[in-house]
């Protein structure tokens, strides 16, 4: 018979567990606040090229739509040429606030591996040997989700959403003159939401393990999923099929994907029920 995976016999209290999230949080922050400190020194690039970088209509992905819908023969229906509107400031400590945030949120992002492995260090004493074996896959695995989230983010939801807001007007009266804030909270939302949403299977994965969700309960909600999608797709883009397939495809597929993971877990926890 089949030895059942031992877990760790060393136990904390609940003070313990407390006083090493606090650590957890501390030596996350500090992470934070390292990498936040050296995109300082690359602020102009960071700016200049990538957060301004969708208000431009050269950008890359409008571009690529433009040869898409030529490749698709819709001639120049959503070629952009003009994206009408000014960022402007409006307070005055505004452009300082946001250069302090926004490195902040860029010290987040570069930081997220580590963040993940802080975390995983604080659960792992609740797993089994072979689970903690996997730490190095997990962080891999869970870092590159959520970086491939950060880049659809930023090149498919922002350039989409900002091609929209910018051509949407509901009177030639009305002249597009965005704050700062706004522009740059789009941003940071859009791409830090893509991120962790790319992380669905990953944590998925640990309700599954904790039996607070099964495959059968992803699948009978999927077509919930599927509208809540399409929803989304349709706010962030324009009013073409492309666009709207082009963000809603990926996000579909994390789901799917996730389905699929929580299946093996289920598959997985009952082979080992029985060979126990």
């Amino acid at each position: 018979m089949a030895k059942k995976p031992k877990k760790p016999t060393n136990e904390m209290s609940f003070l313990d567990h407390l006083e090493e999230l606090r650590w957890v949080l501390v030596r996350s922050s500090a992470a934070v606040v390292i990498m936040a400190t050296i995109t300082y020194f690359f602020s102009d690039y960071i700016f200049s090229t990538l957060i301004f970088g969708p208000t431009d209509p050269s950008f890359v992905t409008y571009r690529f739509f433009c040869e898409a819908s030529h490749y698709l023969g819709f001639a120049d229906s959503i070629c952009i040429t003009e994206l009408p509107f000014i960022i402007q400031n409006t307070e005055m400590e505004g452009q300082v606030n946001i250069f302090v945030w926004t490195c902040i949120t860029a010290g987040f992002i570069l930081a997220f591996p580590y963040i993940l492995w802080q975390f995983w260090k604080f659960i792992s004493p609740a797993l089994y040997e072979k689970e903690r074996k996997n730490a190095k896959v997990f962080i891999f695995v869970a870092s590159i989700l959520f970086f491939l989230g950060v880049l659809f983010g930023y090149f498919v939801i922002v350039p989409m959403s900002v091609n929209f807001l910018a051509t949407f007007s509901i009177s030639s009266v009305v002249k597009n003159q965005f704050n700062i804030d706004s522009y740059i909270g789009m941003v940071k939302t859009a791409v830090i939401a893509s991120g962790l949403y790319f992380e669905l299977p990953i944590i998925l994965y640990f309700l599954t393990k904790l039996g607070l969700v099964t495959p059968t309960f992803l699948r009978k909600y999927r077509k919930y999923a599927i509208v809540i999608v399409l929803i989304i797709a349709a706010i962030v883009t324009p009013p073409d099929v492309v666009s709207q397939i082009t963000v809603a495809i990926p996000m579909l597929l994390i789901y799917e994907v996730s389905i699929w993971i929580s299946a093996i877990v289920v598959r997985n926890k009952k082979r080992d029920e029985q060979a126990s």
